[in-house]
């Protein structure tokens, strides 16, 4: 049995691999004009996200790793923008723009509480 611990067991990740899920679920639904755009946009945005925190819980130095979780701070600001596009041209309905704005406020307060902590070293 393996004791080390990996990205993998942070409770921002699992939330974050929600997220992921929710998203390729949701961008399906996705009128095919906006495939190339605006989902683009998302997946992306929502991908460099996880990229974000496996590099934050890589990085040794504390400003290596404040700087991933503040470029993941700008990830999730910037997909909250393209989700509110999104509900505006009603490429998801109300009931979709609360789920996933809820999801992505979520795992910005667990994101706020790790760079306190890191803030704290």
């Amino acid at each position: 049995m393996n004791d080390k611990k990996s990205a993998e067991d942070l409770i921002i990740y699992k939330q974050y691999l929600i997220l992921i899920y929710y998203t390729e679920m949701i961008t399906e639904k996705f009128p095919k004009s906006q495939k190339l755009s605006l989902v683009t946009n998302i997946k992306n945005n929502t991908y460099d996200g996880m990229k974000k925190i496996i590099l934050a819980y890589k990085y040794y130095e504390k400003t290596d790793k404040l700087k991933s979780l503040n470029e993941l701070d700008i990830n999730l600001k910037m997909l909250k923008v393209l989700i509110r596009i999104s509900y505006k041209r009603k490429y998801i309905n109300s009931k979709n723009y609360e789920a996933w704005s809820k999801k992505i406020n979520n795992i910005g307060n667990l994101l706020g509480g790790w760079i306190v902590s890191c803030l704290k070293q």
